[in-house]
């Protein structure tokens, strides 16, 4: 007899204020599945995640600590999300490898793409680190802003205000980068 493959169970989701904006959170039974940072609205905040889960009205408890531990984070206070149970079931296992490196960077920590590639076992694979960061579905959670590019650089960030997002969660972990040389006039 045949079984089907059982496909994961839909997400609900909720809006909520934050310092930064309204953020989204969207979870299953398994635990979150999303985190979405502030668009440049809250209709766009909606928009996207709305894209991977269904309105959910009220949140369960635990869901309601994980909203509370993410204003806590977004005020500056020192939170830690190891504890909280996620739902990877929609990414795959390289990603779910490099998510779990990723979640051992603890506050004002920083690490680079290299040194995750290098934790995973693909040491030549800073490159697919930085793409699979690049689709980090529960930032913050997963702290992929605390990853930075060789020489200690911020690298990219594809949540909204990009890289402009990223040193703001790095400052509010009291993390201060180098900033890079100026040009030279003429030069772009």
């Amino acid at each position: 007899m045949a079984t089907e493959a059982q496909s994961p169970p839909q997400a609900r989701y909720r809006l909520f204020e934050t310092p930064l904006g309204p953020c989204g959170i969207a979870w299953t039974e398994h635990g979150v599945a999303r985190l979405q940072l502030p668009e440049g609205d809250r209709g766009a905040t909606e928009r996207r995640i709305k894209k991977t889960a269904t309105p959910g009205g009220s949140a369960p408890p635990h869901i309601e600590q994980v909203i509370a531990d993410v204003h806590w984070y977004l005020s500056g206070r020192s939170t830690d999300f190891a504890a909280v149970a996620l739902d990877l079931a929609r990414v795959g296992t390289f990603e779910q490898k490099v998510y779990a490196v990723v979640r051992s960077v603890r506050w004002g920590e920083t690490t680079s793409y290299g040194e995750i590639a290098r934790e995973v076992g693909v040491p030549h694979a800073a490159r697919a680190v930085g793409q699979a960061l690049a689709r980090n579905p529960i930032p913050i959670i997963i702290p992929c802003h605390r990853i930075l590019a060789k020489g200690h650089r911020i690298g990219g960030f594809s949540a909204y205000g990009g890289r402009l997002t990223k040193e703001r969660l790095l400052a509010l972990e009291g993390v201060q980068l180098e900033e890079a040389p100026p040009l030279l006039p003429g030069f772009v």
